[in-house]
């Protein structure tokens, strides 16, 4: 800990203990670090990379120019090999190399699998980037190194079950998230991960009562409580309970009291476009979000989104504020902040080369926005003109599963209503042999079977997912 007192050390355990619980307390403990110890190589670091954590260009863009101030005062012989390749990630991170960052991370682990902080910020870069294989062994490839007596061996466990169910070992997931949370009950990360293997394996009910019973535990005091919630509206979407699904919305998701952060905004989009999704009729006459009344919420959302005034910066978040402009039918809001990204990726040059941001947004992000676009026009075949080439590259432009699945069932829907039933059947094969207990799914199976003139089969359909909506609303 070069030039850090023990006073600052202490600020900074605290701090590190705050941010593996995801309590706000952690910004003012790295702030107190930093204000004992100015020069501190692992304040400033931490410091940089919790202005980083939250996806906002604003405050990565303040960072910078604090972390480029400390760097002139430090030089790099003064500290040890670990703290230099601390700086090198922030420092990469902070230039707009997330991907760069991750690899020096990787690389300090092998010497230092037991640095928390290390492995707390490549998980989460791992989050961003979408990558299961290293969400998973990233942390699996640690965790040997850890004592289980350790203190902060249960929270790495549920880092470790988070990557597991993106990597498709559910059951494994589960085990490692139930055990995480039995050491640690407000571990919300690990809640998070046994949250998702139900989301992925159609436990709508278990999700629910497993929620309801830890409310305490995650609903507040912490910045994963949102998207924790988004989470519960998931799983009531399921049940068939949409007024429910709108009450969280409207306590937690998004309401004048919101802090306006890109990641709890996303999340309000991705739910109500699922609902606009949802609303989609099997007739021709039935266009987008009929059938479901969200009120003003998809207008307040584009307000909120709007005056965010984001630069290109993280592609998952543009597709989300796209959802936001379209849902509120603000189509040239949607189109203008298309051209802006065109535009930002046609004048890259040697100054971007190194900006993860780019790729992700010339072969992900931009194909999403424009088939958001097109789908909130009813052009359904441009839709699956855009989304089916690169379904299986979603992942590129970050989240999870359960975000993606968002754009997932856009593919699906435009599919059905575009007349192209062959993909559709395909693509409803696919989902239904991963998730055969997922009412959405049969839903869409039933639409299609409609469309197909298949009444058996419709009404075959509809009854699965009659049945799996009743049994998902036992839990509510």
């Amino acid at each position: 800990m070069t030039f850090t007192s023990t006073d600052a050390v202490r600020h900074y355990e605290k701090a590190l203990e705050s941010l593996l619980f995801f309590r706000p307390e952690v910004t003012a403990e790295a702030e107190a670090l930093v204000t004992d110890s100015p020069r501190s190589v692992m304040g400033n670091v931490l410091l940089a990379y919790l202005s980083l954590l939250g996806t906002e260009e604003k405050d990565a863009a303040a960072a910078r120019k604090t972390f480029e101030d400390f760097r002139r005062g430090v030089h790099l012989s003064e500290v040890t090999p670990r703290e230099r390749m601390h700086i090198e990630a922030a420092s990469s991170w902070l230039n707009g190399d997330i991907l760069g960052a991750g690899r020096v991370l990787g690389e300090l682990h092998v010497a230092h699998p037991r640095d928390a902080l290390a492995l707390a910020v490549a998980h989460q870069i791992d989050f961003f980037t979408g990558n299961a294989v290293l969400l998973r062994d990233r942390i699996g490839g640690a965790l040997s190194a850890w004592d289980e007596d350790d203190p902060h061996y249960g929270l790495l466990l549920g880092m470790y079950a988070f990557g597991l169910e993106e990597a498709g070992h559910y059951a494994q997931s589960e085990q490692a998230g139930l055990a995480a949370v039995e050491r640690n009950a407000r571990d919300v990360w690990g809640i998070h991960a046994v949250v998702h293997a139900y989301e992925m394996t159609g436990r709508f009910a278990d999700g629910i009562r497993y929620l309801d019973e830890r409310t305490a535990d995650w609903a507040d005091g912490n910045y994963l409580h949102v998207h924790n919630y988004w989470h519960y509206a998931l799983y009531n979407l399921e049940a068939g309970r949409t007024d429910r699904v709108l009450d969280v919305y409207d306590a937690v998701l998004h309401n004048e009291e919101s802090a306006g952060l890109a990641m709890e905004m996303l999340d309000a989009a991705s739910l109500l476009w699922r609902l606009y999704l949802t609303g989609t009729g099997t007739g021709s006459d039935v266009g987008p979000g009929a059938g479901i009344d969200t009120g003003d919420r998809w207008a307040v959302l584009s307000d909120a989104w709007t005056a965010r005034q984001d630069g290109a910066y993280y592609a998952f978040n543009d597709a989300h504020a796209v959802m936001a402009h379209v849902g509120a039918d603000r189509m040239a809001e949607a189109e203008s902040l298309i051209r802006d990204r065109e535009a930002w990726v046609r004048q890259a040059g040697p100054h971007t080369a190194g900006l993860s941001n780019l790729p992700m947004t010339a072969e992900v992000g931009l194909p999403v926005c424009r088939a958001l676009v097109a789908y909130g026009k009813r052009r359904y075949d441009d839709v699956v003109g855009l989304l089916l080439p690169i379904r299986h590259r979603l992942q590129t432009f970050g989240g999870s599963h359960a975000q993606r699945d968002a754009v997932q069932r856009t593919l699906v829907e435009a599919a059905v209503r575009s007349g192209q039933h062959d993909i559709a059947r395909m693509l409803l094969s696919e989902r239904i042999n991963v998730r055969p207990l997922c009412p959405y799914n049969w839903g869409a199976q039933a639409r299609l079977a409609e469309r197909l003139g298949d009444t058996a089969g419709a009404g075959a359909a509809r009854r699965r997912a009659a049945q799996q909506a009743s049994a998902a609303a036992a839990g509510a």
